[in-house]
This record gives structure tokens, sequence and C-alpha cells, in this order.
């Protein structure tokens, strides 16, 4: 790195280590660590931190993005940019009067609104290049604003670190058009056409008290998406709708699609495929809905390359039908368990794998193995495990088609499957395709 780019971290590893601190000995500290250790610049500066006796949790751990990368969630970013505007203004916290600062940033890819929260920790005015770390995101009206916490840190920069216009105004960026299949967790200012597949309203709990919200699914021909409406746009279902100015947030890795009265939503008149061709599930691949996040009434097909413990006869509480271990459930102590059967496979498409979780009546029809015959073959063995063990070689190896949702957290995707059918090959076409292919290779 240039010694320019590094200047922001070594002023860092100064302001964690405090005011007495040689910068001279962290620059050479820091070029030994790079240089000669060949490690990456974070390790180094954790370990100089941590060498000349700081805490190296004090550093800063925002990623570093543009502008126009920003989404409308982001929880520790960091930003080069030009102050466009700044304004000061009074705001009543506990009934006492607190000073914020707010205004527009901007840098070659964009411009975007800010607010920090404590205007006496920040010295910066109109045209000023600065870089903020361990900011974050909110959405305002399908698009991210930017603010600066008690975490966030402003340094002074070159002024020719940004190159932008002068005048340029508020963030309103053109909304993008994104297909239900390209929608993923903390995108903004998005624009979706499709059909209202289901819809109910409902009333919830916010902090500015009862909000009544407009809920349901959202199709076009590459998915689903569940969304919620946060004004009442008169929707009905069955009809096809544009809204521009959405913003997307996850659930356990499912992107949802919300907007609120800063939104749009337009009836164009469009050719369209109908509720019943869009009500079928969509098939997608592993590898896809993993850049995704998950996905609901997803249709896989893949080759089960794994047979997980818990799978087979398994016991469940009878109040929160957990499973139990040696008849005591984690939650209600010791309990008389209900039998139960279940599937927990590993299934590989080619593009990447996920966990498929089938219940009860999947597993029976895929392996011919009813709950009360599981009974009896582990009264028999005395030993439960003979189940999974009979499951595994059933369905090891098999190719199957699984449809259901598909969830993603910190261990992967998971499925819990709906409807699930082992794939009998096309031996006629598979059989006609490879005497055409040795055909002609002669």
């Amino acid at each position: 790195m240039e010694r320019e780019e590094l200047a922001p971290h070594v002023r860092e590893i100064a302001r964690v280590l405090g005011k007495d601190v040689d910068e001279q000995a962290i620059w050479k500290e820091l070029e030994t660590y790079l240089n000669l250790y060949r490690v990456s610049l974070e390790t180094a500066k954790r370990s100089i931190v941590k060498k000349l006796g700081g805490d190296p949790s004090s550093l800063a751990k925002g990623t570093r993005k543009q502008i126009g990368q920003l989404g409308v969630s982001e929880q520790s970013v960091d930003l080069l940019v030009k102050v466009i505007t700044v304004n000061q203004r009074d705001i009543e916290v506990d009934g006492t009067s607190k000073p914020i600062l707010y205004g527009i940033l901007g840098d070659e890819s964009g411009t975007v609104p800010f607010t920090a929260w404590d205007a006496d920790r920040y010295a910066f005015g109109k045209g000023d290049v600065v870089l903020i770390r361990n900011a974050y995101t909110k959405e305002w009206g399908g698009q991210p604003q930017v603010n600066l916490g008690n975490r966030a840190i402003v340094e002074p920069q070159d002024p020719g670190a940004v190159s932008i216009g002068e005048g340029q105004g508020p963030y309103y960026q053109e909304p993008k058009e994104v297909r239900i299949a390209g929608l993923q967790d903390n995108m903004g200012n998005v624009t979706v056409t499709g059909r209202v597949m289901t819809l109910e309203k409902k009333s919830v709990e916010t902090s500015a008290g009862a909000k009544t919200v407009f809920s349901g699914t959202i199709a076009d021909e590459t998915g689903k998406v569940q969304f919620s409406a946060w004004h009442d746009f008169e929707l009905k279902q069955n009809e096809v709708i544009t809204i521009r100015g959405a913003y997307v947030r996850g659930w356990r890795g499912i992107p949802q699609l919300n907007f609120g009265e800063r939104a749009q939503v337009i009836r164009p008149q469009v050719k369209f495929p109908g509720a019943a061709e869009l009500s079928r599930p969509t098939a997608r691949s592993i590898g896809d809905l993993e850049r995704a996040g998950g996905g609901i009434e997803i249709l896989v097909t893949g080759t089960i390359v794994d047979i997980r413990k818990g799978t087979g006869l398994i016991f469940r509480c009878p109040e929160c039908n957990r499973v139990v271990q040696k008849g005591s459930c984690r939650i209600h102590g010791t309990v008389s368990a209900s039998p139960d059967l279940r599937i927990k496979a590993v299934v590989d498409d080619g593009s990447s794998a996920m966990t498929a979780i089938m219940g009860r009546k999947i597993t029976e029809s895929l392996t011919g193995i009813g709950l009360e015959d599981a009974l009896r073959k582990a009264r028999e063995a005395m030993n439960p495990d003979v189940i999974g063990e009979k499951i595994e070689g059933k369905l090891f190896a098999q190719p199957v088609e699984l449809v259901g949702n598909v969830t993603s957290d910190e261990y992967g995707l998971m499925m819990i499957v709906s409807a699930a059918k082992i794939v009998v090959p096309e031996v006629r076409e598979q059989a006609a395709a490879l005497l055409a292919t040795m055909e002609g290779s002669t």
C-alpha cells in the first residue's frame, strides 16, 4: 500500500494508544508487519496496538464502501466523502436540548443524507473531505441515510481525495429494477413488478403506536417474495403492480420486500403470467439461493450426499414439539414424549449444498417406513438408531426433487421441505443420448 493510504490507519492506531504515542514508531512497526511478516493490514493494526499496550477491540471495524454501494441497514461502514452541506439544529432528548448535525455527503458514486447525533464531537464544515469510520445506515424513503453514532470517528483528509462537483443536491437515485430472484437483504430503492398472490391486513404495534400493515406475497416468473406495505395503497389480490422505492429486509436470510408512503405503486398495463402459473414452486440452484440468502416456495433438484445425526426415530415434547433427549425437554424438563420420524439430509446440486429437513409424512413416503413399523424395529433391536441407519441405506446418493422454504444462518442454507420425491432417471432418453454420442465419435 502507498504511504498516503496507510496514513489514516497510523492515525487510528495513535488515537487508540493515546496522545503521547510516537507516530514514527507506529510507521516503523506497521511497515515491519506488512513488508516483513506479510500479514494483513487489520492483523498488523491489532498486533501493534496490543504490543504497545493498547486495546485492539477499540480499533474501528468498518468496511470501506462508496456511497453508491450503501444498503439500507449497514452496521459498521467506512466512507471517504466530501461534505456537500452541513447544518446544525437542536433536538430534545429526555427533556434536555441536544445539538445534532445534518446535511449531505458525496463521493464520485453519489450523494447521501447524514445525521451526526452529537454535534460537539465533530468539527467539519462544508467542502471538507473526511474519512468517516463506523457509521451505520437506516432506511429513509427506501434509500440509505448515514448516521454517526457514539462509535463513529471522523478524520480530516486531503481535499483532493474526493473529486465531485459543487452544488450536488440530495441523494434521490433512480430506483433500480430488480426481478424477485435478484432481491437481497439490505437493498434499497428498488423497483419490483409482480402479481399479488396473497394479501392480508393486520394491526401491529410500533414505537409510534398501533399501525395497519398490509402483507402477503408477490410473484414474477423468477420467484416469490413476502412483502409488507406500511401504507394503504388499496392493493387487491391477483392484481399486477409495480412498486417503486421499496427496500429489502432479510428474515433468516429470506429477502422480504418493504414499502411505505414514500414509495409509489402503479398498475402497469402489461402482459403478465397468471396466478396459476406463478403459484408453482420456482426452480432455483442452491448456489443461487446462497447468493440471495434464501427464498420461499423453492424447487431444488439434487443428490442426497449425507444423512445427518438426528435422522430416523425421534421423540418430541408434547408442550413445545422440541426433540427430547432421554425423556427430557430442555424447556419443560421430564415429559411423556411423543414418537416421530424425521430426515436431516445434505443435498448437493453441483452448485452448492444445503441441509434439508423432512417431517414424518415425507419420511414415510420416501422410505416406505411407517411410524409403527419404526417403533417395532427399534424395540426388536433395542436401539432406535437402527431406523436412521435404514433410512440412510435407502436414501444415500439418491437424486431427489424438493420443494420448500429456504432460510440461512451462520451454518448455511436449510430447507424445510413441504414436498419431496425421488427422481427416476429417464433411462431411454439417457440411452439415446449416449448412443448418439458414441455414433458421432466413430
